[in-house]
């Protein structure tokens, strides 16, 4: 089998575009996650009161699993940090639009530099980095509690 090697013209704004896209995709995977766990969160905690204020079968064993439901709900919420992703990923998408848009209209600190090149991608890889040691320091965090 042969194995085909994909040559990128530019590789640097490759790898900008390929990030951008990566960060859009899973912050807005997280949002989504953080807002229908949160949506379920909040219906079953308004009909507890509800089940509780009818004369129903059953009545206490379907409020003490909307109890645990929410307990559960909300433990996901907590192990996963879907709402702290969602806003550190959507914070580091934005960042890298931003060296984008400032690289390519040539702005401070891309002006008048010997190799705006070379330091759009060192900025590129900056960001990165630093998004991934704050994820690797809260999984530590989050292992230690």
């Amino acid at each position: 089998m042969s194995q085909e090697v994909v040559v990128v013209a530019d590789p640097i704004m490759g790898r900008l575009e390929d990030q951008i896209a990566w960060y859009d995709c899973k912050s807005l995977q997280n949002q989504h996650v953080y807002k229908r766990i949160k949506v379920v969160e909040i219906l079953a905690a308004a009909t507890i009161p509800l089940i509780a204020a009818l004369p129903i079968p059953h009545q206490a064993v379907i409020t003490g699993s909307l109890g645990v439901l929410i307990t559960v709900l909300e433990g996901l919420i907590h192990l996963n940090q879907y709402q702290q992703n969602w806003i550190a990923y959507r914070s580091t998408c934005e960042a890298l639009r931003h060296e984008k848009y400032v690289y390519l209209g040539k702005a401070s600190p891309y002006a008048g530099v010997a190799d705006a090149y070379a330091l759009l991608a060192e900025r590129i890889e900056s960001l990165v980095s630093q998004e991934h040691a704050k994820w690797a320091a809260s999984q530590s965090q989050e292992s230690k509690k």
